[in-house]
């Protein structure tokens, strides 16, 4: 929806608003230190006038983070490694089967060669996240009756 207007109307002491052609609207910018004439076209103003509305911001609640901000901690939060320890108390095929439990993911193969390794050489990475998860898994571990702990993973995953 248009609306005809004809003439010059004052929008402030340096613009001027202008038709001068039917249908087209020009704004004219009379700058005073330079006596330069600037001209932006709008032409099909509809709803809203031209005007842009100001976008709204949606604000989580003060102490609750939102989804994308917890995400984005744990992407940006130093690594961490699950070691598991050997012990001579848990048989081999319960350590596999523990860690197909506690670790998302874990196919029988990788949990196989985890527990291998820290049979033959006394300790294997389990996994490298995140601390809040390695803390978790290792909780899960020990809660089985394994022996486990974790460190700073340095030189990233």
């Amino acid at each position: 929806m248009e609306t005809a207007i004809c003439g010059r109307v004052p929008l402030s002491p340096n613009r001027v608003f202008n038709s001068t052609k039917s249908g087209d609207k020009y704004f004219h910018n009379k700058c005073s230190n330079r006596n330069i004439l600037m001209t932006l076209s709008i032409t099909g103003l509809g709803k809203g006038g031209g005007l842009l509305e100001k976008p709204t911001i949606e604000r989580t609640a003060p102490g609750r983070e939102s989804e994308f901000d917890i995400r984005r901690k744990r992407k940006m939060a130093p690594p961490y490694r699950v070691l598991l320890h050997n012990d001579n108390y848990n048989k081999r095929e319960y350590v596999v089967q523990v860690l197909m439990k506690v670790i998302p993911g874990m196919t029988l193969d990788n949990a196989v060669n985890i527990m291998q390794e820290a049979h033959y050489n006394g300790m294997a990475v389990v996994i490298i996240c995140a601390q809040v998860d390695a803390e978790e898994h290792c909780m899960q571990l020990r809660g089985n009756g394994l022996l486990s702990s974790i460190e700073p993973a340095s030189g990233g995953c």
